[in-house]
């Protein structure tokens, strides 16, 4: 029997909806908020009250261009967190809405489990390719970087993870002190293509096991920018795709490392990426290099699927639905991923 679910995003400042129909993908609806680029990120109050403007409109489409009607839907998948609290709390209110309204099970889903369950995801005209069980993931976000051992869709463990500044942070930190905007990973990506990833050299933190660091990288980064331009102001315009070129390199040594190292410790082969800073050239390459070179299968999401998208939502649902699993009326959305443990 087919399982047509919606699944609901709004963890930060996307808002998404789209239907699946068991994993295949028949809508996903997504409105970003231009708002926050003035700001140099994301303004938590905006961004609720964006939510609220948009998650109507949203859903609806979503619904229409699957033509799918409510009563239709199996289930209804949210996330639950972790994100911004406000954020979060439009859509699960909207979710209780309308399940309440039709009758319909609710499924909640941790928005990180999301990212890695998006390579399960197929297209109408074609299935798209999946790792096989177990796989490892490396897990990269402005908020997030974790790499997370996945024996089963429903059964996951973080073998390492940032102690300190997520790689998604350095890009936009390092992009707002060069004047790029926000968010500066894109900017920094494009930049980093006509530079030369050799001309600076910044800190490579050694971390025990298979966490990562970040903070030193970015404060190296900071310094050797004080230094250059206390003598030469215009020393980051007339080097910034170098300083791009040099810092993208960077961040994807320390995350390719780690990686590396766990994959030979737990002897697995099959390698995703998944995330929003998954859409980075720079990683995505270098991950499809290192499979060559040590034999593994690696598997990088369509870029539409990199970022914050319900497609991601909707499919961690279906296999909750399969599972089981399903929420309560009473549930409330949660910032931080410790209180979803």
């Amino acid at each position: 029997m087919d399982i047509t679910i919606l699944g609901i995003e709004s963890s930060c400042d996307d808002t998404s909806a789209a239907v699946i129909r068991n994993t295949t993908l028949l809508s996903n609806v997504i409105a970003s908020q231009a708002v926050h680029m003035k700001y140099g990120g994301v303004i938590p109050e905006l961004a609720s009250r964006a939510h609220q403007q948009n998650i109507v409109p949203v859903v609806d489409t979503a619904l229409k261009e699957a033509g799918v009607a409510p009563d239709e839907l199996d289930a209804i998948a949210f996330t639950r967190g972790p994100g911004l609290l406000g954020s979060l709390l439009v859509g699960v209110s909207f979710a209780k809405g309308l399940a309440l309204a039709h009758d319909i099970p609710m499924v909640e889903v941790n928005h990180l489990q999301g990212h890695i369950l998006s390579h399960f995801l197929d297209l109408p005209d074609r299935t798209l390719p999946h790792p096989d069980f177990p796989f490892l993931c490396l897990l990269v976000s402005g908020g997030h970087t974790q790499i997370v051992r996945v024996d089963s869709p429903l059964e996951m463990e973080i073998v390492g993870t940032t102690i300190d500044d997520a790689a998604g942070e350095a890009f936009d930190k390092c992009a707002k002190v060069m004047g790029l905007g926000y968010p500066g990973g894109p900017v920094i990506d494009r930049l980093a293509r006509e530079g030369d990833p050799e001309a600076f050299r910044f800190a490579h933190p050694h971390v025990d096991g298979f966490d990562f660091s970040f903070s030193g990288l970015k404060t190296s980064f900071l310094y050797t920018l004080r230094d250059a331009v206390a003598d030469d102001p215009d020393f980051i315009d007339r080097h910034k795709a170098d300083l791009c070129a040099s810092l993208q390199h960077t961040i994807v040594e320390i995350l390719l490392k780690q990686l590396v190292r766990a994959a030979k410790e737990y002897d697995i082969r099959d390698i995703a990426v998944a995330g929003g800073v998954s859409a980075n050239s720079g990683l995505r390459n270098g991950v499809v290099e290192e499979g060559r070179r040590r034999g593994w299968r690696t598997f990088v999401p369509e870029f539409r699927f990199t970022t914050d998208n319900a497609a991601m939502i909707a499919v961690a649902g279906y296999y909750h639905y399969l599972h089981g699993d399903f929420s309560s009326l009473d549930v409330s959305p949660v910032a931080r991923i410790e209180e979803l443990m």
